[in-house]
């Protein structure tokens, strides 16, 4: 028995002597084919190196398609937006610093901006607009700015049920030729280009009228009322704006304009002359509207 088992552990390092040896060689194999491929691999860079420090029109190709890989690479991991960027876009929007205009335009920039709640940037080029017409037109810069806060607050893209549209509320479909001057019809929803039809029409309104009160009655187009409404919602605003410009004290009084009673039919019958009395105490109780004289302000 015990000759068995020393003959049993006699036998067992030769069995296994084979597959230490297989295993070296296979070790030995590896590391030497490893060992030449990166020789090999080590040769090809170095020939690719000197071929390209040889060859500059070669070293160009592979420094394009590597930048290109590279490119490529970015854009797949960059996020995809759901628009271009438009570097140049801040050239399509109307705006100004106030800061940068005139103390009085700066003023009723502010200010309209805080009444309005909207922003004094692009309020900015309108009342720099409504200015400059102003000054060309021989018109109150304010009366223009009053206009547009009544018809539309300022709101370039409004549009009445009757199709005024714009800042100014000008009806397109009347004033189309007007509109030419700017490229067409939808520039009545450019904001500078409304203000300006605006302002033209307002004065050819009052030209017509004869008066800034008339002017404003026919610029509304009252048909079924006499327009004093307007007339005086307007008048009132634009005695606020021309405070502000001007630095006065804001206004608690406003003139109440209303239309004459239209005269009498020659074929009615005739009235009782009132005395000097009567007409005296009718005279202090009727409301007579105060005139309020258009100012060309400053521009500084």
């Amino acid at each position: 028995m015990n000759e068995a088992i020393q003959r049993q552990h006699k036998s067992t390092p030769g069995a296994t002597a084979p597959l230490k040896t297989a295993l070296s060689d296979t070790v030995q194999g590896f590391l030497a084919i490893t060992h030449n491929s990166l020789a090999l691999l080590g040769t090809v860079l170095a020939v690719g190196l000197i071929t390209l420090a040889a060859r500059h029109d070669l070293r160009s190709d592979a420094e394009q398609h590597l930048l290109g890989w590279l490119q490529q690479r970015q854009e797949a991991a960059a996020p995809v937006l759901a628009y271009e960027t438009e570097p140049d876009a801040v050239q399509r929007v109307t705006a100004v610093q106030p800061n940068e205009l005139p103390k009085q335009q700066a003023n009723v920039a502010f200010w309209l901006s805080r009444k309005y709640r909207v922003a004094p940037e692009p309020l900015g080029v309108l009342v720099a607009e409504a200015f400059e017409v102003g000054e060309k037109a021989r018109m109150d810069p304010t009366l223009i700015l009053a206009v547009m806060a009544v018809e539309s607050r300022f709101n370039p893209f409004a549009q009445s049920p009757v199709g005024a549209q714009g800042l100014m509320q000008v009806l397109t479909r009347v004033h189309t030729e007007k509109y030419e001057d700017f490229g067409g019809q939808l520039a009545a929803f450019d904001p500078v280009s409304n203000l300006r039809v605006g302002a033209q029409v307002l004065q050819d309104c009052i030209k017509r009228a004869g008066s800034i009160e008339g002017g404003l009655r026919l610029y509304v187009g009252a048909v079924t009322s006499d327009g004093s409404g307007y007339i005086n919602k307007v008048m009132a605003e634009h005695l606020r704006i021309q405070s502000v410009a001007l630095g006065k004290p804001m206004p608690t009084r406003f003139p109440v304009y209303r239309t004459l009673p239209a005269a009498a039919p020659a074929d009615t019958e005739a009235l009782p002359t009132p005395d000097a009395t009567e007409l005296e105490a009718a005279e202090a109780e009727a409301p007579v509207a105060e005139t309020v004289e258009p100012l060309l302000l400053a521009r500084s």
